[in-house]
Parts: structure tokens; C-alpha cells; sequence
């Protein structure tokens, strides 16, 4: 590719790039979406990096705090979603570490007891069925499901 289209399609990955916070995954797809060569993509992909328009880190603890404050994931859920966009076990570890665990288990329990409440079932076996697949759903850990559990019920 020459370096005509090299500097065109790195103004447009630089734009998207600004719109919101995005990993190097991402960008490599967007990239790949616009019909960009590999090795195109990774010259670009590079030069955002050192720019500092990408950073993976700072991208683990966007994402991190999106979706636990905006989506209600817990950790589990959060794990796999960054594992599936390529970021790495040492760049999640810190900002799941840093969600505070009050804040946690008080999500927790305001959306095993809202899900309680739209159970509609007199078998105490099929209601904590429910709400289990739900809260696991939702990435919970099955040991604080199960803590929660027995301080509502």
C-alpha cells in the first residue's frame, strides 16, 4: 500500500480512535472492515500505540468500569468480554482487582432481589434455580451467588 493511503487510513483509524476509548483489537478489525492489508494494519496499529491513541491498559480499565457501573457485569463476564477483544490476564488483573467490593456485593444483592421478584413460582427449588442461571449470567461468582443468597432469602 503506498503511503498515500498508509497516511489516509491512519487520519481515519486516529478519528475513530478518538471518538471513544479502543483497543488494538478493535481498531484491527475496523481496519480489516475497510478492506486495510495485514501489514498495513499493523504499521498503523503501531504508530497508534506510540501515539498513544491506543493503549490496551487504559482500554481494561475503561472497559472495566463501564460495565460494571453501566452494564452490571460482574467479574466473570468482564474477564471473558476483555479475553475475547485480546487484552492480556496481567492488564485486566489490576482494574478488577480495584472494583470495591461493597459496591459489589451491593449490585449483587439489589439484582438478586429484583430478579426475585419477577419469579413467579412456588417451588423454592425452580425460583433459586432462576435467579442462580440469572446472577451467573451476569458473571457473579457462584461462592458470593450463594453468600447473597443466604442473607435475602
Amino acid at each position: 500500500m503506498e503511503s498515500e493511503d498508509f497516511e489516509k487510513y491512519l487520519s481515519k483509524a486516529q478519528a475513530y480512535c478518538s471518538r471513544a476509548e479502543k483497543c488494538e483489537s478493535d481498531v484491527r478489525t475496523y481496519l480489516y472492515k475497510q478492506g486495510v492489508d495485514a501489514k498495513t494494519i499493523a504499521r498503523i496499529v503501531d504508530s497508534l500505540v506510540d501515539d498513544k491513541f491506543v493503549d490496551n491498559a487504559r482500554y481494561a480499565r475503561a472497559f472495566v468500569s463501564d460495565a460494571f457501573k453501566f452494564n452490571k457485569w460482574g467479574r466473570l463476564k468482564i474477564r471473558q468480554a476483555l479475553l475475547a477483544k485480546g487484552i492480556s490476564e496481567k492488564l485486566m488483573s489490576q482494574p478488577l482487582y480495584e472494583i470495591d467490593e461493597t459496591e459489589y456485593m451491593s449490585l449483587l444483592k439489589s439484582l438478586l432481589l429484583n430478579k426475585l421478584k419477577t419469579v413467579r413460582d412456588d417451588d423454592e427449588y425452580k425460583v433459586k434455580a432462576s435467579v442462580f442461571r440469572f446472577a451467573y449470567s451476569r458473571g457473579f461468582e457462584p461462592e458470593l451467588v450463594e453468600k447473597v443468597w443466604e442473607k435475602i432469602r
